[in-house]
């Protein structure tokens, strides 16, 4: 029998029905609250719609009413209610982060925004509803670092931005987004590219990189041969963190990258010199095809972290140049010292084309040419008159 207001003031502790999944629910207490009872997917919710007296029978049943509708979409009400509670901006964040995670390449993706938002945007914006944030809240967080980081600050904005976009497609925000720049922090913050010029990764100097390879070789552990072999066939250092020996062919001396793990998604054949090949070290015959050719020592079945190769750099009190910067170092001695033409010197590089027409032409990825290229290369930085360098980067 369906329930009417003098059963419900009158009930005695326990369960009582109203009919297709309502409930009023009475504790020894005496308190009073309503639940609707149903099914998603075979699995049993109970989805709670508040107190009596303040939710009265007639509100129970509308409630009830709208849940009903909701389930018979395809909908979960309780998922939507959950939804629906307010975020701090933190929570919000994080959770932007996973919806994302699936759709990015690798995991540096994820975290790189961790790592800028937990840096710069968290410990201002963080235990704040996401609901409530301002303008002059976006501002505080960005301007200590808008001058002296501009590139890095724009970063952080944009993501500011799609965590407080993400909470209005939730329904949990309404208005504006305060950290969009068109039309709003335009007119407060001056443009990143006019504070400052860019600022390429630091490089080495080509004329020094004999010099640099003779004292690395000294250096042992997996990170020191990650870093020349990184060195040697230009190549960016995720591209060499996450190689897997499925990746090698040390028969042809040819290193597949996957499209997947490539910065432009597309895959990138690599020649291989001897010196390189060596720095692999020897495949044992129970080494699977996707294990990594410079896992972590500390973490098994992991890759060496990003910092790893730095750290090398660090420790040689080279403090002015990166790992990335490398490439540039490659560039400048291809482009100054030989006679390699530009589209061998940026396909070695994995670059682009920029220009439409060209890249139309260009159908072959050269690889004959770059192999020439990165043995000559190689020679000036091993300074090879002295083979004992090859054999020393090997053990």
């Amino acid at each position: 029998m369906p329930l009417n207001a003098r059963k419900v003031e009158t009930a005695l502790p326990g369960r009582h029905g109203d009919g297709r999944g309502l409930f009023l629910y009475v504790k020894p207490t005496g308190a009073r609250s309503w639940v609707l009872r149903y099914q998603v997917a075979g699995r049993r919710r109970d989805l709670g719609l508040g107190p009596y007296p303040d939710v009265s029978l007639a509100m129970a049943r509308e409630r009830a009413v709208k849940a009903r509708r909701i389930i018979a979409e395809g909908g979960d009400p309780i998922a939507i209610k959950q939804q629906a509670k307010p975020k701090t901006f933190r929570e919000a964040a994080l959770e932007l982060i996973e919806s994302k995670r699936p759709g990015w390449k690798n995991a540096k993706h994820a975290a790189q925004w961790t790592s800028t938002l937990e840096t710069y945007a968290l410990p201002k914006l963080g235990p704040m509803q996401v609901a409530k944030i301002e303008t002059a809240d976006v501002l505080e967080a960005l301007k200590p670092i808008w001058a002296e980081r501009p590139e890095t600050a724009n970063r952080v904005r944009q993501r500011i931005e799609a965590v407080i976009d993400y909470a209005s497609a939730l329904g949990i925000r309404a208005g504006e987004n305060p950290a969009r720049w068109r039309g709003h922090l335009d007119n407060l913050l001056p443009k990143p590219t006019k504070v400052r010029a860019v600022v390429h990764h630091p490089a080495l100097p080509h004329s020094e990189i004999a010099s640099f390879m003779g004292q690395l070789k000294d250096r042992s552990g997996v990170a020191a041969r990650a870093l020349a072999f990184t060195i040697l066939t230009a190549a960016r250092s995720g591209e060499t963190r996450g190689m897997t020996w499925g990746e090698i062919d040390p028969e042809t001396g040819i290193w597949t990258i996957p499209a997947q793990r490539m910065k432009a998604g597309k895959e990138h054949r690599v020649p291989l010199t001897n010196a390189a090949l060596a720095l692999l070290g020897q495949r044992a015959d129970s080494t699977s095809y996707d294990t990594l050719v410079f896992g972590s020592e500390a973490k098994p079945g992991k890759p060496i972290s990003d910092m790893s190769m730095t750290a090398v750099l660090r420790r040689m009190e080279h403090n002015d140049i990166t790992v990335h910067g490398f490439r540039s170092t490659f560039r400048d001695w291809a482009g100054e010292t030989t006679g390699f033409p530009r589209e061998v010197i940026e396909a070695a590089l994995a670059h682009g084309i920029k220009d439409k027409a060209e890249a139309a032409y260009a159908r072959s990825d050269l690889f004959d040419k770059r192999r020439k290229l990165m043995e000559a290369w190689t020679a000036i930085a091993l300074a090879q008159s002295n083979t004992d360098n090859i054999v020393a980067f090997s053990k």
